[in-house]
């Protein structure tokens, strides 16, 4: 009787569990081909130079249609992410009109603590500019989606901080344009992408499009994909390496605290007996 209960229990627990399965845009089971991130695992953590790539070409080319609603220019210089230098943020705020009914004709030039300007007055003349559709906001992108496992490797991602599943997600969606099969028809300004499917937006990246200053690094769609995606889950999750160190402190702490509470038992209760 309770080997069936305790087998009922747990029958009931995936069954819960199971719906929980990510799944990306998509829905038509694409198989995602997942990378290797520097930020994966409990002590992941960003690379800073691939942060400012990718910083690079979401500048040059993605900050024309999406913004970055909840990233403001300071964030830049903050440990973990980017880590410019003050100086250089400040000079880069400096770089952009911001809307202040407060300010001589409405407008100013950007301090650091602006937020990223929005590439649109509103959603209408973002629509009007891209066909119709309206280019999504990008700050909390690689949270917003993810890609599909099959159990049980979701159900590890509870216990080794899984972090790039909406990495892998616009890796993919950036890579995978292609001509589209023969049975799918395309409108006018409507594009294939075999990783998401019919989609509004163009190919935005090739190789050889944005020059690295190190010279060292590829220019290749293959790179600037790995490197947007991957500053573009730091925007999702800035302060993920100051968590993992916290959370990596309370496990030492609580180890430390639960052997000190053995000894203390062990002393207390020793001549119990």
């Amino acid at each position: 009787m309770k080997k069936t209960t305790f087998l009922g229990a747990i029958l009931l627990v995936l069954g819960l569990a199971l719906p929980a399965v990510p799944a990306n845009a998509a829905g038509e089971g694409a198989e995602a081909h997942q990378q290797s991130w520097s930020f994966s695992g409990p002590f992941g953590t960003y690379d800073r130079n691939q942060l400012r790539r990718g910083f690079l070409i979401y500048k040059d080319v993605c900050s024309s249609c999406h913004g970055l609603e909840y990233i403001s220019f300071r964030n830049l210089s903050e440990p973990g992410g980017p880590e410019y230098s003050e100086d250089a943020v400040r000079a880069l705020a400096a770089e952009y009109t911001i809307e202040d009914p407060n300010a001589e004709g409405g407008e100013r030039e950007g301090v650091p603590s602006d937020r990223w300007p929005d590439p649109f007055p509103n959603e209408q003349i973002a629509r009007d500019a891209n066909g119709g559709a309206l280019p999504p906001d990008l700050s909390l992108m690689a949270k917003a989606r993810t890609i599909s496992q099959d159990f049980p490797w979701w159900a590890l991602n509870y216990f080794t901080a899984y972090q790039e599943g909406g990495a892998d997600y616009i890796y993919n969606l950036l890579t995978r344009y292609e001509e589209p099969p023969a049975d799918v028809e395309l409108e006018p300004g409507q594009y294939y992408n075999d990783f998401y499917g019919i989609i509004a937006m163009g190919l935005p990246l090739a190789d050889g499009m944005i020059p690295y200053e190190d010279g060292n690094t590829p220019e290749t769609l293959h790179q600037y994909s790995l490197d947007v995606s991957a500053f573009l889950q730091w925007t999702a999750d800035p302060h993920m390496v100051s968590r993992k160190q916290m959370g990596f402190r309370v496990l030492l702490f609580l180890v430390g605290f639960a052997i000190l509470m053995y000894l203390v038992k062990r002393r207390l209760w020793r001549d119990a007996h």
